[in-house]
């Protein structure tokens, strides 16, 4: 493949879509090329900066590569790192190509006016001899990790609000309340609920004879110094009662709560996305964590290589992985061949009418996705190349990710990865992994396979893997009370038995002893029993052989042993 002059070896391409243009390989191997010392700067709130050394060209007849060079990286490493200033140290006529195009007409207007939203500064780019680049300054969090104390836990949710109360990693109290944050343009309605829930959790932990120590908050959306600058769940609220009384919205409770009790309590919020990734960290005891869920956009979190949350945006859904110039346009930032038109439901329906399934585009897309899953489950060769070209695209953009990510495990869910289709898409991008990028060495294997290596330490290492899932409560084990503590993230237990009475006990991250469990009811050989999440019972056909789900919320049912550890 050639691609702006530059010579790209792609030895795998989208059955479906054969117009990709990987851009992890554009990147590499225009860098092969390049000679131009060149080093682009994004600063972050906090004084942070990351750089980024690399090379241009600097030829005539290699300018528009180059420039496409410099614009695709300045977007990713924005959408990654996030940031309201960009250096370009070394090439002032590139540097003057990002400026035009960050402006309130440029090509990337959106970009701008997004990070100045996030961040309250004024967007800027700013053009430096290479000499007089800065130096990089970036800063982690290390959060939820300790064991001891009174902590509060809050899940903001989209459809219910989930609170515990924990003391010395023992949960005493959860509670879980239905409510419509989504369609209430009234923040006191929000902030209401949100103090009645901390409150109560307060209450429990008094009852106990403890003080709390902290509270931790998990959520969608972008959070600054636990400011609220992005999130969905305030879409009805307007942006004059944003300001006032949702951007501080966590902060607010936690001042009030402190003010009732008479001692300050400490309030850390994260964005839910890097919380899965924290639990997934802990439960696998290794770090380099990222998850991804594939839904209705693209979903990232990230853990670091030390174990701690970067404070990073992660907002890849609007990162860039495919240099085609007729590539699907996202609609919200006005720009094309961004994650969210690959690993989501929208990729599925993209691809589906090229592999010859019909949809009726009057349809939302989710059930437009569930035409093509049902179809698969029945082994429609059509939808097979769906899942087959979607996995292309993620195993090439695993190898994009690697440049720039500490990885050392990826853990997939959403609905795109349930079934049949997501055991395609991790076999596919294995192999894509395998033959394109064979000095990454994190793997798609399945959850339950062992791992494939003595060592999970350093960089990339072996034994990494990326793992199929449905959602975060199946997926990762629970976070443990920490300075911050996730209540949705619950510890789940199923029982899957067999008939003749035979049984096989499943967690996430640990083997259960059978005989712990004691006997079920004879009534109910031959069904899964659930402890944790009403959810699961959507993995009955997919992951337990179709065998009736029983569901359980943790509490006593006839197990020997008593009570499950419960989802809270």
């Amino acid at each position: 493949m050639k691609f702006l002059n530059v010579e790209i070896p792609v030895k795998n391409l989208p059955e479906l879509d054969q117009g990709f243009v990987p851009l992890g390989l554009f990147f590499k191997y225009h860098q092969l090329a390049a000679t131009k010392p060149l080093c682009i700067a994004v600063e972050r709130s906090g004084g942070q900066i990351g750089t980024w050394e690399c090379k241009v060209c600097g030829t005539p007849e290699m300018a528009e590569a180059d420039a496409y060079y410099v614009d695709r990286m300045v977007k990713f490493l924005l959408w990654s790192w996030g940031g309201f200033k960009v250096y370009i140290c070394g090439d002032d006529a590139l540097a003057r190509q990002i400026q035009k195009a960050y402006t309130a007409t440029g090509t990337r207007a959106f970009d701008k006016d997004f990070m100045e939203n996030v961040y309250e500064r004024e967007f800027q780019v700013i053009s430096l001899p290479y000499e007089s680049r800065p130096t990089a300054f970036q800063k982690s969090e290390s959060v939820g990790r300790h064991t001891n104390g009174a902590r509060i836990g809050f899940d903001a949710g989209g459809s219910d609000r989930k609170v515990s109360a924990v003391i010395d990693g023992e949960t005493i109290y959860s509670e879980e309340v239905v409510w419509y944050p989504k369609v209430n343009p009234n923040p006191d309605y929000h902030y209401l609920g949100i103090l009645a829930a901390c409150a109560t959790a307060a209450a429990k932990i008094m009852e106990k004879g403890r003080k709390v120590d902290g509270i931790g908050v998990s959520s969608a959306g972008v959070y600054i110094d636990n400011k609220c600058m992005v999130a969905s769940l305030f879409l009805k609220v307007n942006k004059s009662d944003f300001e006032k009384k949702v951007k501080n919205i966590y902060t607010r409770v936690a001042e009030d709560l402190s003010r009732m009790l008479g001692y300050e309590i400490p309030v850390v919020v994260a964005n839910d996305g890097d919380v899965s990734a924290l639990a997934g960290a802990m439960g696998l005891g290794e770090n380099g964590i990222m998850g991804i869920a594939m839904g209705t956009s693209e979903a990232v979190g990230y853990v670091d290589g030390e174990g701690n949350i970067c404070g990073w945006l992660n907002e890849l859904a609007f990162a860039p992985v495919d240099g085609q110039p007729d590539a699907m346009e996202d609609e919200w930032s006005g720009d094309i061949g961004c994650g969210v038109k690959y690993f989501s439901q929208d990729g599925v329906n993209k691809l589906a009418p090229r592999a010859g399934i019909e949809l009726d585009e009057t349809e939302p897309p989710a059930k437009r996705l569930k035409v093509v899953q049902e179809l698969m489950a029945a082994d429609d060769e059509r939808a097979a190349a769906v899942y087959r070209s979607i996995g292309v695209y993620l195993g090439h953009t695993m190898g994009l990710y690697a440049q720039f990510y500490d990885i050392h495990h990826v853990q997939m869910m959403g609905r795109v990865m349930s079934g049949k289709g997501g055991d395609i898409i991790l076999a596919e991008a294995a192999r894509v992994m395998d033959e394109e990028y064979p000095d990454v060495a994190f793997r798609g294997s399945r959850r339950d396979d062992p791992p494939r290596g003595p060592e999970l330490r350093g960089r990339q290492p072996a034994g990494s893997e990326i793992s199929p899932g449905c959602n975060k409560s199946e997926l990762f084990p629970r976070l443990r009370a920490g300075d911050f503590f996730v209540p949705q993230i619950g510890e789940i237990w199923y029982t899957v038995w067999r008939g003749g009475g035979n049984r096989e006990h499943r967690h996430p991250s640990k083997k259960q002893d059978p005989a712990a469990a004691g006997a079920l009811h004879p009534a109910h050989r031959g069904a899964a029993d659930v402890c944790g999440h009403p959810k699961l019972a959507a993995l009955s056909a997919e992951r337990l052989g179709g065998l009736p789900v029983l569901f359980h919320r943790g509490q006593k049912h006839g197990l020997g042993s008593g009570a499950l550890p419960g989802c809270v």
